[in-house]
């Protein structure tokens, strides 16, 4: 082992870290750090997710613009600050609760920075989670949100605490402990969707006709289907734009922001699979999926913002049947009264 270490470190002194040209100005450094028996931790770099990272398309350089000649045995290469390329998103983190607190590394990997649509809620909460506790933010938000848990495993925490804007659903297939629909659910994996999809695309579960769009049709024929059922759809309300403005929005806590948003936000979805490589891969849904909340997503419904007026009738019918029984009752006891002074009197 510590021959082939010694052996990779030559390599890369062979190579002398020229960073001339633009073809592979990421290969010489991978060399050593893709190699598991020359770094490890931080420093080792998975090739196949780094090259779906916005940061692989302007290569190591781009950050790590010179290298000492004794590296890696001595000496570390020249880092870039972040705000030199993202000046106005360190503005806007410079101005928010979290500045001071932590640089852009303590929540962002920059070896496995992904576009925002490339990322699930999920993950956002993870990265949050390294900091905050989930449990100590459960009882936190407890005590003025009803369901605090549900809440918080079903919103990225950028929903309510940025002032981003522009809502959309983002739904993704999930799973229950030991195959069950009941409990706590993960998120189903790329390994498991692929092997369920027997050899083809993971996205043709749903999306059967392979146009790259998935209709209500299609949600309902998914969730019909005996071979999915220990999945179902999980969907969480997500900024369209992400900001770094983290604050505590006083709006956030009033119900009806969520809850009477009207039918806007609930207008645009996404069914979100897992890559291979790490990345997500968005399929837009048709327009108002989300209001088919008895076939086409029994698993998801957002209370009081589809305005759906099926489900209103429902509801009205349920309000209407609780009602007859007491109704019904009283209005008996008053056309017997008569009846009942009567015998009351002869006892």
């Amino acid at each position: 082992m510590a021959l082939l270490i010694l052996a990779s470190a030559a390599v890369c002194r062979a190579e002398g870290f020229s960073f001339g040209g633009t073809e592979g100005k990421s290969g010489t450094c991978l060399s050593c750090h893709a190699n598991p028996a020359a770094v490890s931790g931080k420093m080792l770099i998975d090739p196949t997710r780094y090259t779906r990272t916005t940061h692989a398309k302007i290569g190591c350089p781009s950050c790590h613009d010179s290298v000492p000649a004794a590296h890696p045995q001595g000496g570390v290469p020249a880092r870039a600050e972040c705000a030199e390329c993202h000046s106005e998103i360190a503005q806007q983190y410079g101005s928010s609760i979290h500045a001071g607190k932590t640089r852009c590394a303590g929540c962002h990997n920059p070896h496995k920075v992904k576009s925002p649509a490339e990322i699930s809620g999920q993950e956002i909460n993870t990265m949050c989670s390294s900091c905050h506790d989930v449990l100590k933010m459960t009882a936190t938000h407890g005590q003025w949100l009803p369901q605090a848990d549900l809440h918080i495993r079903m919103l990225p925490c950028i929903t309510c605490h940025t002032g981003a804007k522009s809502y959309y659903i983002s739904m993704y297939i999930v799973k229950g402990q030991n195959g069950s629909r009941f409990g706590k659910q993960e998120m189903a994996s790329y390994d498991e969707l692929k092997s369920l999809a027997g050899g083809v695309e993971i996205v043709a579960l749903v999306d059967k006709n392979h146009d790259n769009y998935i209709s209500i049709q299609e949600l309902r024929n998914f969730n019909n289907d005996p071979a999915h059922k220990n999945l179902h759809l999980q969907g969480m309300m997500t900024p369209e734009t992400v900001t770094h403005n983290f604050e505590i929005l006083d709006n956030r806590r009033n119900c009806s922001f969520c809850h009477t948003s009207g039918s806007t936000v609930m207008q645009t979805s996404y069914l979100t699979f897992p890559g291979r490589d790490g990345t997500y891969q968005r399929v837009a849904v048709e327009k108002g999926a989300i209001f088919d909340a008895l076939y086409g997503t029994p698993d998801f419904y957002l209370m009081g913002s589809t305005k759906n007026q099926n489900l209103n009738r429902i509801g009205l019918a349920i309000i209407c049947g609780g009602l007859i029984m007491p109704v019904g009752h009283g209005f008996l006891r008053f056309l017997t009264r008569k009846n009942r002074e009567k015998k009351e009197h002869e006892s």
